[in-house]
């Protein structure tokens, strides 16, 4: 492994329980361990920016990160969030363009970076691998045709509470229904497509309904049956 953060701990450099390597041999795992570059990403940091360019891909062993396309206007469109087990910036990497995102950290994170030239090998190496891959694409590009048809055809409302179960999916909630997450309203409007005023009114009424409770920037889950139907899931 190449220039690691000396603080780091082994499990924050240990991509063996990566879901997306569950197709490597041992030999391409050593050959993986080898070529990846470790390092601690703090709060605030921005891992990559759209329309720079990629050297290769990254995986989060620690942390969470934020993805978003930044509008004419400068405001952020929030793709998705990302924890530890997901990987990034692979599909511009692939296609061999300037990023078409931004990575943000917004819990301080570590990440493992892979080169392309690793990646290139692995896919011409190892013909499980490579349709795993491919199915990854598959599955994120049905996830965005869903995402455009939820932003055309859904109301702010109804996105709102498929936001919610969406972050609880990805999060999950603790002992007391928390989501394990900590997001400020202007983020969750970015990631709805709507005003941060919106957003407000509507987690307001949620409350009042009786579906969520609002404990600073935690949100509590108390009615998820009803969230569902709201987002007609």
């Amino acid at each position: 492994m190449r220039n690691s953060s000396s603080n780091l701990q082994p499990e924050e450099t240990n991509l063996s329980d990566f879901k997306f390597f569950k197709h490597l041999t041992d030999t391409e795992i050593g050959k993986l361990n080898f070529d990846k570059t470790c390092q601690l990403y703090k709060k605030g940091s921005v891992v990559y920016r759209e329309g720079g360019r990629l050297t290769g891909f990254y995986c989060i062993t620690r942390g969470i990160l934020k993805i978003y396309k930044t509008g004419i206007d400068g405001k952020e469109q929030i793709i998705r969030f990302v924890k530890k087990g997901d990987i990034i910036a692979f599909r511009s990497l692939l296609s061999q363009e300037l990023a078409c995102t931004t990575a943000k950290v917004i819990d301080d994170a570590v990440l493992c970076q892979i080169p392309y030239q690793t990646l290139l090998f692995l896919l011409q190496n190892n013909w499980k691998f490579s349709h795993w891959m491919i199915q990854i694409l598959c599955r994120e590009l049905r996830e965005a045709n869903d995402y455009i048809t939820d932003i055309a055809q859904k109301t702010v409302r109804e996105r709102l509470a498929e936001v919610l179960l969406l972050l609880r999916e990805s999060f999950d909630v603790d002992d007391n229904n928390l989501l394990q997450i900590s997001l400020t309203r202007e983020e969750l409007a970015n990631m709805v497509g709507t005003a941060t005023e919106s957003v407000i009114r509507l987690l307001s009424e949620f409350k009042q309904d009786g579906l969520i409770d609002l404990k600073g920037r935690r949100i509590k889950f108390i009615d998820v049956p009803s969230l569902k139907r709201i987002a007609s899931i």
